[in-house]
């Protein structure tokens, strides 16, 4: 869940008036070019819901439990990594996104984000399984994180009309299409046993499978998603930078909790992203991301470590 790659497509594009953020996948050496319009971020109308959602859901953790099994708790920045199809053994996956063996969690990580995504939606980890079970048997804590994807035309046809949106329009269709790419991720999740009071929705650009130029079918579905992970009784949050968010769906706003990237850079840099000056779309800072000897690496945000149960689950 990278963005430095496209480091330099994206810095071309500042004298043009758009923002030099970048970002790609892990192990993605080329990036597309950003979509249409992403230099002006405009007002985004998403399709409204046929059916009302359900009450938030339950963390899956006592939040006082890491004190009762004696863990020291305070407020200082935990560290983590996240991982996901680059990490599984080398040439798994899709022709587009093969994995190449990258390396795992640092020994000191204390808990693991893990993809259930093999780049788009609609292709799972391929080796979701066994990453789950490392990070059981390591005693790390566990959340997940799913790429988002503009779909391809084969799943629109098949999902369009399939969801709690109007697939009469272009838009409820694209929205439901969105719903069902979450709720196949929820079934990849819980086939492997993944167990998390958290999605972290990955919204930038997807190498080899491009978002559209139109920001607004973008967002219509990203919301789709978002709801389809809520009604499957999951908290959301969104994974980003601001330039990138306004990029592919431009106003959109969740106002959901927020993990800041900020790429080939330092922890000092990853902890900086916690502050108001990288909101991506209303929510509260939850982790900063930075790249390290090929290694995602996250920290906490200030106040998060206090209540670790409410962002990962421990077995």
């Amino acid at each position: 869940m990278r963005w430095w790659a496209v480091a330099a497509v994206m810095t071309l594009l500042v004298a043009g008036g758009c923002s030099s953020e970048p970002a790609a996948g892990p192990g993605d050496p080329v990036a597309p070019t950003p979509p249409a319009g992403a230099e002006a971020p405009v007002d985004v109308t998403t399709p409204e819901p046929t059916e009302a959602p359900p009450p938030p859901p339950a963390v899956t953790r006592d939040p006082l439990a890491d004190l009762v099994e004696g863990i020291e708790v305070d407020d200082e920045p935990v560290l983590g990594s996240d991982i996901s199809w680059p990490q599984c053994p080398p040439g798994m996956g899709i022709p587009e996104k093969r994995s190449h063996g990258g390396p795992g969690p640092v020994p000191e990580a204390r808990y693991v984000v893990v993809g259930l995504t093999n780049g788009p939606g609609f292709h799972p980890n391929p080796c979701l399984q066994s990453q789950v079970d490392d990070t059981r048997r390591a005693g790390r804590m566990i959340a997940a994180y799913a790429v988002a994807s503009y779909p391809e035309p084969r799943f629109l046809d098949e999902h369009g009309q399939d969801g709690p949106y109007d697939g009469a329009t272009p838009l409820g269709a694209l929205a439901n299409t969105g719903y069902q790419q979450a709720l196949f991720n929820v079934d990849s999740m819980e086939a492997a046993g993944l167990l998390t009071p958290i999605i972290w929705i990955d919204v930038e650009p997807v190498p080899d499978f491009a978002w559209s130029g139109d920001l607004q079918a973008n967002a219509a579905v990203v919301a789709g998603i978002a709801r389809g992970y809520q009604d499957a009784g999951y908290r959301i949050g969104v994974y980003s930078t601001p330039a990138l968010w306004a990029g592919v769906v431009g106003d959109l706003e969740l106002g959901v909790p927020e993990w800041r990237a900020a790429g080939q850079t330092s922890s000092a840099e990853a902890l900086s992203r916690c502050g108001d000056d990288w909101v991506i779309q209303g929510g509260e800072a939850v982790l900063g991301q930075w790249v390290e000897a090929d290694r995602d690496m996250n920290l906490t945000c200030p106040g998060i470590s206090l209540d670790l149960a409410a962002w990962f689950h421990q077995y």
